[in-house]
């Protein structure tokens, strides 16, 4: 059976976000999957050694840094280490990330001005993931992920 790595806020069950909040997917498909097992939720900045609840972050030129001026950099990256560890072990398919987060952003990101403006961009991890060799899709493109697993 074909796995796909989730963003663990998406898969829920327990809070993982910056603000402690649970934003679980309620699509259909992704709830089918799940059910049936197909899901493996990781949350990269939990893995880079990040608390709940923790400062939230941006990126600013090519740094993480949060609302506070202090540099998580090395955190992030430990943590997108840790997602293409896991992905790896579990043989996943393609990965699908919360948009808009500085690590799992696979479409947009925060512009870094902590002012609610997106641009287009990725996240830490989606980009090491995508770097090695993992379709990455965002939570509006659960079909797309689906469609893939399912041709495999």
């Amino acid at each position: 059976m074909k796995k796909i790595l989730v963003s663990s806020c998406l898969y829920g069950g327990s809070p993982v976000r910056y603000d402690a909040a649970d934003i679980p997917s309620m699509d259909e498909d992704f709830l089918k999957a799940k059910e049936e097992g197909r899901l493996i939720p990781v949350c990269p900045e939990i893995s880079g050694g990040l608390g709940v609840p923790r400062s939230p972050v941006e990126l600013s030129g090519g740094s993480a840094i949060n609302h506070e001026g202090s540099d998580v950099t090395a955190e992030f990256l430990k943590g997108a280490e840790e997602s293409i560890r896991v992905a790896r072990e579990n043989n996943v398919a393609c990965v699908i990330l919360k948009d808009g987060s500085p690590s799992c952003g696979s479409n947009n990101i925060y512009d870094g001005t902590f002012t609610g403006k997106k641009i287009p961009g990725q996240g830490i991890t989606a980009e090491a993931l995508r770097d090695a060799g993992f379709p990455v899709f965002s939570e509006n493109e659960i079909d797309k992920a689906l469609a893939l697993i399912c041709k495999q």
